[in-house]
């Protein structure tokens, strides 16, 4: 199979991502992202949408990984149905402000009728992809992400982005899915594994690297789960809760 060019890695993650929130399909195997019931505290998430529970996607709970402190601004990198932001939104309070950003039109739209049921005003949601936001420079004080930046085919370009709009000293606290070793060749290149947030996971070392390559310091991972997937190579992918730091 010819690998696929970032475009099409794209269109076929909108694809999935547009099926899950019209609640055609699931994204992921149960057994590769978990249940929103292992990943928050059930009181986080009681009073949330159905909607937004269901279209969550994550291999962890970025807002738990540190403190959001009222007042804050705080975007959401693949925001999904909205989950993370919703949570977030209650930790900043009204004097805060949480952004979801999500290339996915039906996610986005998904996430806007949530945020109307649960009556936020400090939430907003915008049609774009994570690498190019039209968010000011320097404006945010905290980016979380869940389970997303690993479909990114360019992660350089994405935590370049996250520092760009970082104010200095902001910090950056991401779930995703690494490596520990490499993929056999023919499960990168199944196509499923891409949506599945597995094909475009990449080695701790490079990943890490390239958060440090785009400016952030004291990058830390402060919780590594391997992946308890029926594949030979399943051990191999691990669920990561990252924190770093733009330098003051």
């Amino acid at each position: 199979m010819a690998e696929m060019t970032d475009a099409e890695v794209k269109d076929l993650v909108r694809e999935n991502y547009a099926q899950v929130a019209q609640g055609a399909t699931a994204c992921c195997s149960s057994d590769c992202c978990s249940e929103p019931n292992k990943l928050y505290d059930v009181e986080e998430i009681k009073d949330l949408p159905a909607e937004a529970v269901m279209a969550s996607a994550g291999c962890g709970n970025p807002t738990a990984i540190g403190e959001l402190a009222s007042g804050e601004t705080v975007v959401d990198f693949g925001s999904g149905g909205g989950i993370d932001c919703f949570i977030a939104a209650k930790a900043v309070g009204p004097e805060g402000k949480v952004i979801g950003v999500d290339m996915t039109e039906d996610m986005v739209n998904l996430a806007r009728t949530n945020a109307a049921k649960l009556g936020l005003s400090n939430v907003e949601f915008h049609l774009t992809e994570m690498e190019h936001t039209p968010i000011a420079d320097g404006s945010v004080d905290v980016i979380i992400s869940n389970c997303v930046i690993n479909l990114a085919p360019d992660k350089g370009e994405v935590f370049r982005e996250a520092f760009r709009i970082l104010k200095p000293g902001g910090r950056a606290y991401i779930s995703d899915m690494l490596l520990v070793k490499d993929l056999p060749e023919e499960a990168k290149a199944d196509r499923k594994n891409w949506v599945m947030c597995l094909s475009g996971a990449e080695r701790k070392d490079v990943y890490l690297g390239r958060m440090r390559d785009a400016g952030f310091v004291d990058t830390q991972v402060l919780e590594d789960k391997p992946w308890d997937g029926p594949e030979s190579w399943a051990s191999d992918v691990h669920s990561m809760n990252i924190r770093a730091y733009k330098p003051v």
